[in-house]
């Protein structure tokens, strides 16, 4: 007799398992391991399987076949997005967590552990951020500088028990935050600058740096004090540094200018910096003298070399522009050369007299003094000097009346019965320095009448007339 093994349910060759017959014998099963087999598909197969004799009536049995299909690690993990992209302020704290990357794997059990790690990362970045091999969170690890890096690339990988591996690419931007304030930089400038120069004129370029970008990274450039100076922009981030006005080096020789950059983030930042800028002389003043004029006191028959006076004149200019030099302007004096009686210290001013002045001869003179700088032209300017000669008594009166007849004697004769007070006689003498002095053992009252009559020869005299009266009768 035969036995026919059949299967019902599912089909058994569906999953390898082939039908023998035999005679007389059992019917084997042979099972192969399918290819087609997925445990993720499905876990469990139940068979009913069917056995049939080969009498008649035919007979029949059955037996349920419960299959476990045991997972093999034939599936990799498989990340929920191919590209992960995030978005990230720069200087963001320590720790702060980027974003979350998770993968998912097929399998189970240890097939299906999935371990997150970086691959491929250059080694600048390495230490960027950090990522937890469990929970795939991406944290800051190190400070982040948008000046440094704007974005980050990395490839994250997802590894599964038994060595699986699939791959993501993580892509972080970072945005900029305002945390640079603008550099300046002076790039060229000319200094001394001539005090001359026309308003307008270009003494420096000024460069202006922001390492931010966008609005942050513009600028406004200014100058806080009062000064003659201002800026225009040129070319982009570029600022000439131009006069204003008019320089003048014996007001202000030097100049610190500052120059102040303010950007347009928020909040504001900003920086300064000092130019510091000479203004060169120019012979522009001439010497001024400290007084309009000068006056100068000598008594006659000094010595030669006396100092009278001393002119002294101030010229605002630095250096030889600022150097006076003295000297007296040609003249004559009673027409001789003024050299003749007046000599000037180039260097000090001092006035000396050349010779002896005589009061009889004259009284008063003007010299004009010069001071002349060393500026290239020069400069000068002029002052008047009075020079005042005194009188010293030097000369002896003459007698005009009654004139002296070889000696000194002069003889009135006086009424006996003169009354007292009567003019007994006129004595007449002169003397070039109006000063009398008349000794007399006479007991008469001598009352000087004094005045000035031209001489054609000598100049002004002094003539003094006397009357001689009777104070008492003897």
């Amino acid at each position: 007799m035969d036995i026919l093994c059949g299967s019902t349910g599912d089909s058994l060759s569906n999953y390898g398992v082939e039908q023998i017959y035999a005679s007389f014998r059992l019917c084997f099963y042979m099972y192969c391991p399918p290819p087609q087999l997925d445990r993720e598909d499905k876990k469990e197969i139940m068979l009913l399987l069917t056995a049939f004799d080969g009498g008649s009536p035919q007979r029949s049995g059955t037996v349920v076949i419960h299959v476990t299909v045991l997972d093999a690690n034939d599936n990799a993990p498989v990340f929920s997005q191919a590209v992960y992209k995030a978005s990230l302020p720069e200087n963001s704290p320590l720790d702060t967590l980027v974003i979350t990357v998770s993968a998912t794997d097929a399998d189970e059990g240890l097939n299906s552990e999935i371990t997150y790690g970086f691959d491929h990362v250059s080694d600048e970045n390495s230490n960027v951020f950090s990522l937890h091999s469990n929970s795939g969170e991406v944290r800051v690890a190190e400070t982040i500088d948008y000046e440094k890096v704007s974005s980050y690339e990395m490839q994250i990988s997802a590894k599964d028990g038994l060595g699986l591996v699939s791959y993501s690419t993580l892509i972080i931007e970072i945005t900029d935050e305002n945390d640079n304030a603008p550099v300046i930089y002076l790039k060229s400038l000319t200094s001394p600058i001539p005090e001359n120069v026309s308003p307008g004129t270009e003494v420096g370029i000024i460069n202006v740096q922001d390492r931010d970008s966008e609005t942050n990274r513009q600028v406004r450039c200014s100058i806080q004090q009062h000064v003659p100076f201002k800026l225009v922009p040129s070319i982009k981030n570029y600022y000439s540094l131009v006069t204003t006005g008019q320089l003048d080096r014996e007001l202000e020789s030097d100049y610190n200018i500052t120059i102040t950059a303010t950007d347009e983030g928020s909040p504001l930042l900003s920086s300064s910096k000092i130019v510091q800028l000479s203004v060169a002389d120019i012979n522009d003043n001439p010497p001024v003298f400290e007084e309009q004029s000068y006056s100068a006191y000598v008594t006659e028959n000094n010595k030669p070399g006396f100092t009278l006076c001393s002119v002294t004149a101030r010229d605002p200019d630095w250096r030889q522009n600022g150097t006076v030099v003295y000297s007296l302007l040609p003249g004559e004096v009673n027409g001789a050369p003024v050299s003749s009686y007046l000599s000037v210290n180039g260097d000090t001013g001092v006035i000396h007299a050349v010779r002896s002045f005589d009061y009889e001869q004259f009284r008063s003179f003007k010299v004009h003094v010069m001071a002349r700088d060393n500026g290239s032209p020069p400069l000068s300017s002029n002052v008047t000097v009075s020079v005042f000669v005194s009188d010293v008594n030097d000369n002896s009166p003459q007698m005009l009346y009654p004139a002296p007849e070889g000696n000194s004697f002069m003889t009135e004769l006086v009424p006996k019965a003169a009354l007292g007070g009567s003019l007994v006689s006129k004595v007449i003498a002169v003397d070039h320095l109006c000063n009398i002095f008349i000794e007399t053992t006479w007991i008469f009252h001598v009352l000087p009448l004094t005045c000035f009559i031209p001489h054609a020869l000598f100049g002004p005299l002094c003539l003094h007339i006397f009357k001689i009266l009777v104070l008492s009768q003897r």
